[in-house]
């Protein structure tokens, strides 16, 4: 098991003890704000579990069946994820409106808030170490996991607040309209989490940072070549794939040529980390004059 996969599997456990905490906060208080906390936290365990399937089987090396590896699968999860999302949303908005004709009175509200509070404490470590760690491990799936707690924990503060506005002043009202307040903030959140891992799926290209290195890497690192053009470059999971036609002298050998590819190849893996490369080497009778010009 790798680091990542420990790492999704960490937030399996860290949502049930989340989930725990949540549902006994609803249970003491009943309020339905606490309620909607509590549902979207059984979407993070069903989304932790998919992301935590999605890495194990990203990690899997390449096949005869999958020859460019299974990395696409932390998008899957991701896209799950966001459904499951749009689910909880939905869910919430349906008990938000049942409340709201029928306003509910607040039980114990200050230790289920204490409780509640615990819960979020929790969750704003854990989502703060999963978004450090998608980005370090460029892995989707973690950092959508990351994103998905954190917009948990701020409508959580926003909960928290509201509930013990409720209790303080007695506007029971306040409850209902706090927990569809959480679930449009809920229903957005999925939206763009789906958008961006279809865009995963769909092969998009990295960030204009990442490709903008990628060609100040070809230019510096490709000297005796002529230049470089039909550079394209795609994301799946933690790799980034990158092809382009690299244009030599005509009298060049292939020996020498297959030298400067090696000095590129090597040269994107180390500023690039998880590049997987293709150079096409063309005769200078090939060369467009556009793409990347050779330093």
């Amino acid at each position: 098991m790798n680091h990542i996969t420990k790492i999704a599997l960490g937030s399996v456990l860290v949502g049930l003890a989340v989930l725990a905490l949540k549902f006994a906060a609803f249970w003491l208080t009943g309020s339905v704000a606490l309620y909607s906390d509590a549902v979207e936290s059984i979407v993070n365990v069903a989304a932790a579990m998919a992301a935590f399937l999605a890495v194990r089987y990203a990690a899997k090396p390449a096949d005869q069946n999958h020859p460019y590896g299974h990395h696409k699968a932390e998008y899957l999860a991701a896209v799950l994820e966001g459904v499951l999302i749009v689910l909880a949303a939905i869910a919430i908005l349906y008990e938000a409106w049942n409340a709201f004709l029928s306003p509910r009175v607040l039980d114990q509200p200050f230790m289920g808030l204490v409780v509640n509070g615990l819960a979020g404490v929790l969750n704003f470590v854990w989502a703060r170490y999963l978004i450090s760690s998608g980005k370090r491990y460029r892995s989707p799936a973690l950092d959508a996991d990351g994103r998905h707690l954190m917009a948990d924990v701020w409508s959580s503060v926003g909960v928290v607040a509201g509930v013990a506005l409720a209790a303080w002043t007695g506007w029971l009202i306040l409850d209902p309209l706090l927990a569809a307040i959480v679930a449009v903030n809920v229903l957005w959140s999925g939206w763009g989490l789906v958008r961006e891992s279809v865009g995963g799926l769909m092969d998009e290209a990295p960030e204009p940072a990442i490709r903008e290195r990628i060609r100040n890497v070809i230019s510096l690192h490709a000297d005796g070549a002529l230049e470089a053009h039909d550079l394209r470059t795609r994301r799946a999971g933690q790799k980034t794939f990158t092809e382009f036609h690299l244009v030599v002298p005509g009298s060049m050998t292939v020996a020498d040529a297959h030298e400067i590819c090696d000095r590129v190849e090597e040269a994107l893996r180390e500023d690039v980390p998880g590049s997987i490369i293709t150079i096409h080497v063309e005769p200078e009778e090939k060369a467009k004059h556009s793409g990347v010009i050779v330093v």
